[in-house]
Parts: C-alpha cells; structure tokens; sequence
C-alpha cells in the first residue's frame, strides 16, 4: 500500500544536469526542491535565486543537518559520490546519486548495504532505462518481435567542453564513467551478465580516456559493439539486431523515438517526445518511497555493482596494455 510521501529535496552540487532534474520534478509533482548546497555561499545563494529554491547552504554537511531535508539528489562530480552519499545516508536522508553511484564497487556494496541497514531508499539515477521509448524497446525485444537477439552496437559521441573535470583521474572522469555505463547498464538489464569485454583507448598524457571502442558478449550469448569518443561524430545511435529484424534508438541514452523493422513487415515508430527526460526517473523515485521499498525495482543494486564491476574489469585491462 502506497503512503502518502512529501518529499523535499536538498539538492547537492550546482551542476549542469541539476537544474534538469529539478525541473523534472516540479513538472512530475514529484516532490518539492526545498535546499541546495555548492561549495561557496555565494555560488549556493546565486543558484537558488536562479533556480527559485528556498534555502541555499555553503557546503553539503550543512544541508544534510536541515532536519527538514528528507531526500538528497547528488550530481557532484564523480570521485565524491561516495563520501556524500554515505554522509547522507548517515545521516537519515534517503539517497538519489548521479550515475556512476560510485567509481568502485566496494564503494557502491557499501551504500547499498548501509541504506539496507538504515531502512532508506537508495537509487543510482540512470534516467534511461525509465524513458518510455526504451521501455517499449525492451518489451519488444524480449517479447521476441525481431526474434533471437545476436548483436547490440552502441555509438555515443559528445563533446567534453561543458564539463572541464571530465578527463581529470582523481575526479573519477573519463568517458567510460560518464556515457559508457548507460550502454553496460542497457546490456544488464536487457541480457543479464557480462562474459566477456575487450577493447582499447584513446587519451592524452596524464588524463583519463577520452575515447574508446569495446566488444564482448554477455552470459545469455549476446556480442555486443561500445564506441565512444569526444574528438569525432558517430552516429550516436543503439542497434538491435535480431534474427527476424532489428531496432534502431537514435541518441539511446535520452531516447524519444525508436523504429523497429521486422523483415517482411513495414517498419513500426514508437514517439514519446518530452521537454524534461528525467521526468519518469522523478516519478519513479516518488512512487518507490511511497511504497515505503529501499531498493528501485529498476535500478536495483544488481544493475548498479554490476556496471561499475564491468567497468572496473575494462580499466584492469587497459591499464595491463598501457
């Protein structure tokens, strides 16, 4: 039975998909943007103004003490995802974090069981796999409308420049942390665990990858193509291809639209155009603390150590051929 949840978020960290998700909420009536934290006064104070929030503190440990914060929304950069949200959980507050949750898998374990102990809700917030376009895409795939799967290609392309951390190590950057788990995560939760994974790199001295291309298959026998870089355009597409048809989700990651060719037949397009993706990922974090669960149904912790294990087995052995 559901309960009847007021949740009023502290958002933590001024970041650039921050003022998304806020938007997303207030557009789903999904809860009330009530603080936000930065790592000045000043810089908080400018971006509540900006943002219409009523509180506005100089650090994370501040807000975290508003006894009137009863959920957190993390989009710091990558290395303090950890930290914070440990901090927030021990604090009472239930936990929605940027993907990756955390830039290890011991790290993630440990939020997880912590939440667990504590009675709270803890989700990594992959926005993706709550798009009505991917979900579609996944009932017809495992509905068999394309027949046995064989193959999924991912290519992703993007450009850095609006973040300037995203190559710094020390800061969990890289394009693998950023773009590539929305792929690892797809490849999870549509077909299970990952056999094998291969690839190489490319970066420049003293910085994390700013490209790579990756190839594997997964348990159920699936192979699988990842391409990413930032310094060329790829076609920023997800490929399905089955052994009576295949699907085709232009920019997969905020996916609005799919078309699904089924040999013989016309094509079918699914359409789900929406100003603020993160609209049902905020929908699904309210209906989830007011069903009183500490664990997504959809982003489970499976899905969440899972990727960051994957991702942990493709940096041993890149840093094996470096």
């Amino acid at each position: 039975m559901k309960r009847d949840v007021k949740l009023k978020y502290g958002i933590i960290s001024a970041s650039s998909i921050a003022p998304r998700f806020i938007a997303a909420v207030r557009e789903a009536g999904a809860g009330e943007i009530y603080a936000i934290s930065s790592r000045t006064q000043e810089k908080a104070n400018q971006k509540a103004a900006e943002w219409n929030i009523p509180i506005a503190y100089g650090s994370y440990t501040e807000l975290l003490c508003d006894e009137n914060v009863n959920v957190v929304y993390i989009s710091s950069v990558n290395s303090e995802h950890y930290s914070m949200a440990k901090a927030a959980l021990e604090k009472g507050k239930h936990v929605v974090c940027e993907k990756p949750c955390t830039i290890s898998s011991v790290q993630t374990k440990e939020l997880f069981d912590i939440a667990e102990k504590r009675g709270l809700f803890l989700m990594e917030a992959q926005k993706m796999l709550f798009l009505p376009v991917i979900k579609q895409v996944l009932e017809a795939a495992r509905a068999g409308e394309i027949g046995e799967i064989k193959l999924i290609e991912f290519n992703h392309s993007f450009s850095a420049g609006y973040n300037n951390w995203l190559f710094e190590p020390s800061l969990g950057g890289g394009t693998l942390l950023s773009s590539g788990i929305y792929a690892i995560q797809f490849l999870l939760y549509l077909c299970g665990g990952i056999r094998e994974v291969g690839g190489s790199f490319t970066c420049e001295e003293g910085l994390a990858e700013n490209g790579y291309t990756l190839c594997g298959k997964t348990e159920s026998g699936v192979l699988f193509t990842i391409k990413n870089s930032t310094s060329v355009v790829l076609d920023n597409c997800a490929k399905i291809f089955g052994t009576d048809g295949s699907i085709v989700i232009p920019d997969f990651w905020k996916a609005r639209r799919a078309v699904i060719h089924i040999n013989g037949r016309d094509d079918k397009t699914v359409c789900c155009p929406v100003e603020h993706e993160l609209v049902y990922e905020a929908e699904h974090i309210k209906d989830c603390l007011a069903g009183g669960v500490t664990e997504s149904p959809v982003v489970t912790r499976e899905i969440s150590v899972g990727a960051i294990e994957v991702i942990e087995r493709i940096k041993a052995l890149w840093s094996a051929i470096a």
